[in-house]
């Protein structure tokens, strides 16, 4: 599967915040079908403390239809968290998107309730930088490498 052209700044973000890559991909096999999910990761201190876990899908949203681009991305995004649901429930999935479509497409009313209705985890990068600027969560629980 083609790699998303921010794939490897968000590996890095993870990376410079503390988080341990584990898989790049993560395979999952769940109902008679293969999926990758873009990275998997453990944060390297809260690991000892709680074993958080996640999983990363890298969405660059470059086309010309974002919200056609937005629409693809979801119905991955909710089959994977299906699918971890069901396989490894203490492992948390998250959008990773630059901060430039966050604060555009990702502001937007309609994009703000689907996020909220789906519970879509969010960690926001800079793309030049390779640094988390964001994570937004849909629920009380996050990573302990908070940068928000």
């Amino acid at each position: 599967m083609a790699r998303d052209k921010y794939h490897q700044a968000v590996k890095i973000a993870l990376e410079k915040a503390g988080w341990n890559v584990t898989n790049d991909p993560f395979y999952l096999n769940f109902g008679g079908v293969n999926y990758e999910i873009d990275l998997a990761a453990e944060n390297i201190l809260a690991a000892e403390r709680n074993g958080e876990r996640i999983a990363i899908e890298v969405k660059s949203f470059l086309r010309d239809s974002v919200p056609n681009e937005f629409h693809a991305a979801l119905g991955q995004f909710l089959n994977y968290q299906y699918i971890l649901e069901e396989t490894e429930p203490n492992r948390k999935l998250y959008l990773a998107i630059s901060g430039t479509v966050f604060s555009t497409f990702f502001q937007l009313p309609f994009t703000q309730g689907i996020i909220r209705k789906h519970q879509i985890n969010l960690l926001i990068f800079d793309p030049i930088t390779e640094e988390v600027v964001k994570w937004q969560h849909s629920s009380s629980t996050e990573p302990s490498s908070n940068n928000s």
